[in-house]
């Protein structure tokens, strides 16, 4: 510790590294790293790694927004499926559950904008019971396998 038992300024900043990175602003999907700020992001932009990587995306875009569309798709609907299976439920509550998770596709990189398009997209598939009120939009999960539905390979 420093004089008078009083941490120091750089004392508390490795403190804080120590703890992990909390918010999530600065982040490549793309590389699957975060950034601590805008200047680690900017000079991660920079590195060979990462031109690499934005070399791959450049030459099929469209097929990996697919893949990560399809795996933020899945994993909602996974939690949905595990937390609220029976339940109508805010669908900003389910998405706040969703981010919770550290390895979590980050809806950026799909090709949904912004949450209502996505529940939209649920309700269009038939993935999800869609309700729009004025406290915002609500998702119910259905359940395929309690109504009859087998999967394709369950014979």
């Amino acid at each position: 510790m420093g004089k008078n038992d009083s941490l120091t300024p750089k004392e508390i900043a490795n403190r804080i590294k120590a703890k992990g990175l909390k918010k999530l602003r600065c982040y490549c999907q793309i590389c699957q790293k975060q950034c601590r700020d805008e200047n680690g992001f900017k000079c991660h932009c920079m590195s060979e790694s990462h031109q690499r990587q934005m070399q791959i995306f450049g030459e099929n875009p469209n097929r990996i927004v697919s893949e990560f569309s399809e795996e933020f798709e899945r994993n909602f609907l996974d939690l949905m499926k595990r937390n609220h299976r029976f339940s109508r439920v805010a669908a900003t509550v389910v998405y706040n559950e969703f981010i919770n998770n550290r390895h979590y596709v980050n809806m950026n990189s799909t090709q949904w904008a912004t949450l209502t398009e996505f529940v939209e997209h649920l309700g269009r598939t038939g993935k999800c019971e869609v309700a729009q009120t004025e406290n915002g939009c609500f998702i119910t999960y259905i359940d395929r396998d309690s109504e009859g539905y087998l999967p394709q390979n369950a014979y």
